[in-house]
């Protein structure tokens, strides 16, 4: 439970730098264990598949759909780095149907809390955090990306949300490939835009622009805490070309 208090708004810049180009966010994670992880969401979440998409290095990403946004499981050939996940902790979702609240763990042990709508005023998805400075938090969610945060950290993309847990010290992942929850990607209308605001208002740098194909292009910035946050400019949301 966020037991921080306040949920006054802190309102985001008048001109956002981060023009989203659809509501919510994806989730990404890495596992060794894919057998086990897409029995883990599809069966005893109940998330829907949708495709596989190779990324090389011996990479799949099966994506989930997850209330409108995509959960990307990215199975991995070879072992991971066992490095720190940084400050994304676990996932509550909200599901149709439950008789009670489960609480379950995936297989690499990462918690994931199935609830009714709108318990704990979950209403679609909330990423949960562990934040070791709150007010930088609420600085960099609310100045380099313009998204609206309340007195808690509670940050509101859409129905979901990033909630913050805890506040303690983070220990800083040196990559963002590793087992666990790794990070969340937003949808953006122009990311090399984005990406030069997001950095201006202080965002960390964490893998340069570039495109995949004709379809996407991508870039990995980091919250205070070394959190990565893809910045992802994808030619079906926006109805543009990449230019």
């Amino acid at each position: 439970m966020n037991s921080l208090g306040g949920a006054a708004q802190t309102p985001p810049r008048e001109e956002p730098p981060v023009q989203l180009a659809r509501t919510g966010f994806d989730v990404g994670l890495f596992s060794n264990h894919t057998d086990a992880q897409l029995r883990f969401w599809q069966y005893e979440v109940g998330l829907a598949y949708d495709h596989l998409g190779k990324l090389g290095g011996g990479i799949h990403q099966h994506r989930h759909h997850l209330h409108g946004a995509i959960l990307k499981m990215n199975g991995a050939r070879d072992p991971l780095p066992l490095l720190p996940a940084a400050g994304y902790c676990g996932l509550r979702i909200a599901m149709p149907g439950l008789a009670a609240p489960r609480a379950l763990h995936d297989p690499d042990g990462t918690p994931v809390t199935l609830v009714h709508a709108g318990d704990h005023g979950t209403t679609s998805v909330d990423l949960l955090m562990q934040v070791s400075n709150l007010a930088a938090h609420i600085r960099f969610y609310r100045d380099a990306l313009g998204l609206p945060v309340d007195t808690s950290g509670t940050v509101s993309i859409g129905g979901a949300r990033l909630c913050v847990e805890r506040i303690a010290p983070v220990a800083r992942s040196a990559d963002w490939r590793g087992p666990g929850l790794r990070y969340l990607t937003l949808q953006v209308m122009d990311a090399r835009a984005a990406l030069a605001e997001a950095l201006a208002q202080g965002a960390e740098a964490a893998d340069p622009l570039r495109d995949l194909g004709d379809l996407v292009r991508f870039a990995f910035i980091r919250d205070p805490d070394g959190n990565f946050i893809e910045i992802s400019e994808r030619t079906t949301f926006t109805g543009r070309p990449l230019c």
